[in-house]
């Protein structure tokens, strides 16, 4: 077996107003190839919940890792991406029992790793295990969600997965902000600043 294994690395869930923002790391197996990957966000839901089952099957290695709103708070977005990309390939390397060789991030800007590491813009659509990490993260994050929406049923997570819609506006300025909102999140501390908190 190849100890010169390359993870691919990617995030969810920046852009919500609420949860944790979720990473994946994915070291996968050349002689066990898994067909369609992509990214993630050109897979219908179903599709996704499919390949997010074959990268836990089939990936030589696979890890996630995640930032809490509380940390999103603390650190600002950016910075707790990096952070749950961290745990992310930490996770992995758990897993494997050793560093990968490498790590090729999605975007632009690499989190601080003990190994080399390459951003790559718009890496969900040219590497096959960023792409696995895109699944891996999204999938992992609307599970969260879904338990979210069972707890706060009235904010509507399911449906909109904590992003800003209209619909998501309308449940704040109803029933104000759960404790797993992202208070830094300017229509959240809009808000709150109007509730007076």
């Amino acid at each position: 077996m190849s100890t010169f294994w390359i993870c691919g690395v990617d995030e969810a869930g920046r852009g919500p107003l609420v949860g944790s923002v979720v990473a994946g790391a994915v070291v996968l197996d050349p002689n066990n190839p898994i067909e369609g990957l992509r990214d993630s966000k050109k897979l219908s839901p179903a599709r996704r919940e499919y390949l997010f089952e074959q990268i836990m099957l089939k990936a030589t290695a696979w890890g996630i890792g995640e930032a809490s709103p509380q940390e999103i708070d603390q650190i600002n977005i950016l910075e707790a991406t990096m952070l749950a990309m961290r745990r992310a390939v930490e996770d992995l390397a758990s897993r494997l029992g050793s560093w990968p060789a490498k790590a090729l991030i999605d975007g632009n800007r690499c989190p601080e790793l003990p190994i080399p590491a390459e951003a790559i813009v718009k890496g969900d659509a040219k590497e096959p295990a960023i792409s696995a990490a895109s699944i891996l993260a999204k999938v992992t994050r609307d599970q969260q969600m879904a338990v979210l929406h069972e707890r706060f049923p009235q904010y509507g997570f399911a449906r909109h997965m904590g992003y800003p819609t209209a619909a998501h506006f309308a449940a704040l300025k109803e029933f104000g902000v759960c404790e797993q909102h992202r208070r830094s999140f300017s229509p959240v501390r809009k808000v709150l600043e109007a509730m007076g908190q």
